[in-house]
């Protein structure tokens, strides 16, 4: 599916050499204000240019088509739409015959019988994360709507180098391409969030962030350094009444609740999958192996201008998470010191 959500739900549409691609966004409450100016920041983190992005360059101005009015979301259903300038569909002729090892070309071709728009890789192209972002700056408006709420993102390591700018050049010298390690940390969210056990917190960041081309891995906290702890090196004693904690193993969420503490997440990003290295890879049409020279504008690193599209679909979960938690909560604490 293409929508995803329980009350704050977000739909993406388009692809990437279609005339648009963009983002309808419905149970966004009213009253918030919101302009095109409000998407220049994030969408200026996704855009190319930077060394080791494809020079594949679009304006990305944003049309606001409906559910605003007078610079305030009015209710109704937030349409988001970007046009798409600046293609080239001749560079992606071959790969309904010889699919891209790695790319979603065979698997799409496989369940669409064919019908798919293979195009800039039509809708498996990151350029359909453009209307995540979009949701994502209407998702931070809403959360601190509860609570201040601060993300910080940043490349960890990029192709297993702490120098990321240096591990680029190689990978683009090279003609191939590197993965990454992307951190997410967001404070400010209150305890009391997630569904357990479907919709626990977790669980509905972790199926926002796999939604994001080129994901490979999850980790909340410890993540999977706890499988290698014991209990008392992995657990996070309490230090004061409002649950914050000495240590934050658990990465803010205990029980699939978040609890109050900074939310610390880890995503594996993978290395892009048209790369101009030859590939010794088969030939669809003929049957025969053939080796695949990928030309055209491709990421050295996706993760460069993933990042931001990984924290935005962090705040539309917690979006989600914080509007069901104020639909479904309880109507008095049960809590003795709590209690007036």
């Amino acid at each position: 599916m293409n929508t995803g959500g329980r009350i704050f739900r977000i739909s993406l549409y388009g692809e990437s050499h279609g005339p648009a691609v963009g983002v309808v966004i419905d149970g966004c409450p009213a009253g918030i204000p919101l302009s095109e100016e409000d998407f220049a920041v994030d969408l200026a983190r996704r855009k190319s240019g930077a060394e080791g992005t494809t020079p594949r360059i679009e304006s990305d101005r944003p049309a606001i088509l409906s559910g605003v009015f007078r610079d305030h979301t009015s209710g109704a259903p937030i349409h988001i739409e970007f046009r798409n300038e600046n293609t080239k569909s001749a560079d992606y002729a071959d790969f309904t015959r010889i699919p891209r090892p790695g790319h979603a070309d065979f698997s799409a071709m496989t369940k669409f019988a064919g019908w798919q728009d293979p195009r800039g890789s039509g809708h498996f192209s990151g350029r359909i994360t453009i209307g995540l972002v979009a949701a994502g700056v209407v998702a931070k408006k809403i959360l601190n709507h509860f609570a201040p709420i601060v993300f910080e993102t940043k490349l960890l390591e990029a192709g297993g180098s702490k120098n990321v700018p240096e591990a680029i050049r190689a990978a683009k010298k090279a003609g191939d391409s590197i993965g990454a390690l992307v951190e997410i940390r967001v404070n400010g969210v209150l305890p009391g969030w997630g569904e357990p056990f479907f919709d626990a917190a977790e669980s509905v960041i972790g199926h926002y962030l796999f939604a994001v081309p080129a994901v490979r891995g999850v980790e909340f906290g410890d993540g999977f350094a706890a499988a290698a702890m014991r209990g008392s090196a992995h657990n996070d004693p309490f230090v004061s009444q409002d649950g914050r904690t000495a240590r934050n193993g658990a990465g803010g969420i205990n029980g699939g609740i978040t609890n109050g503490n900074e939310i610390v997440l880890h995503v594996a990003v993978k290395p892009t999958s048209s790369i101009s290295v030859a590939q010794h890879t088969l030939d669809f049409s003929r049957d025969e192996m053939t080796d695949l020279e990928i030309q055209g504008r491709h990421d050295a690193c996706i993760a460069l201008r993933s990042a931001v599209v990984l924290e935005a679909a962090t705040a539309c979960a917690l979006a989600d998470l914080a509007l069901t938690a104020r639909a479904e909560s309880p109507w008095e604490s049960n809590i003795p010191w709590r209690k007036s």
